[in-house]
């Protein structure tokens, strides 16, 4: 790049300082406002750092599905994936952590930091349980910090809009993107018609 920022001096100075808002809606805990938001929301992102670099990772279940043990913790029940347990391995490595919750239809968005840790009690683990199946681990959350992110992300995004909808079919397929990155190794299509009813049946 021609031409790019090296110092948080310049950085300072090619900004405008922020709002009084946008400092005073940071809080270290969890107030009731902000509970309302956190047990509104089926979706969130997880972002965590380790040696072999970061993680954004999409968490998401029925509204509530995080619970708020108390102001200043966050219990996050770790529902099936894929294995690869990247949140995870970085956890055990450097608890810092950040949060992002989506809600459907609304602007804001609730961001929260802190520190996580990965937690295996039975009975904690059998008190998330859907369907009779409990998740293999709980993250729990000590929050640090907690604040709305304001609506402009979304409304410029149109990101509710059902009218800027994506169709599936605009976009390739899981299969066919894993065919491409394994030079057809891998049978896209076979998994691409297997996938519906795998993810179905394994969503707990």
């Amino acid at each position: 790049m021609a031409a790019t920022i090296t110092s948080i001096a310049e950085l300072e100075a090619l900004y405008d300082q922020p709002g009084e808002a946008s400092i005073l809606k940071e809080v270290d805990r969890i107030i009731p406002e902000y509970r309302a938001f956190i047990e509104a929301a089926p979706f969130l992102t997880l972002a965590t750092r380790g040696p072999e670099g970061l993680d954004c990772s999409p968490r998401g279940d029925a509204p509530g599905f995080v619970r708020v043990e108390d102001d200043r913790t966050l219990l996050i029940p770790d529902r099936r994936g894929n294995n690869r347990i990247d949140s995870l391995r970085n956890i055990v490595r450097d608890p810092q952590v950040a949060l992002l919750f989506l809600i459907p239809g609304m602007g804001e968005t609730l961001r929260v930091n802190g520190k996580a840790a990965i937690c295996v009690e039975p009975a904690l683990l059998e008190s998330f349980s859907v369907d009779g199946k409990a998740p293999k681990s709980v993250i729990a959350i000590t929050v640090e910090a907690v604040f709305f992110q304001c609506a402009r992300a979304i409304l410029r995004s149109q990101l509710w809009n059902p009218q800027m909808h994506v169709a599936r079919s605009a976009l390739p397929s899981a299969g066919r993107i894993l065919a491409a990155v394994t030079q057809n190794r891998f049978d896209g299509e076979a998994y691409d018609k297997a996938l519906p009813e795998r993810q179905r049946t394994t969503l707990y």
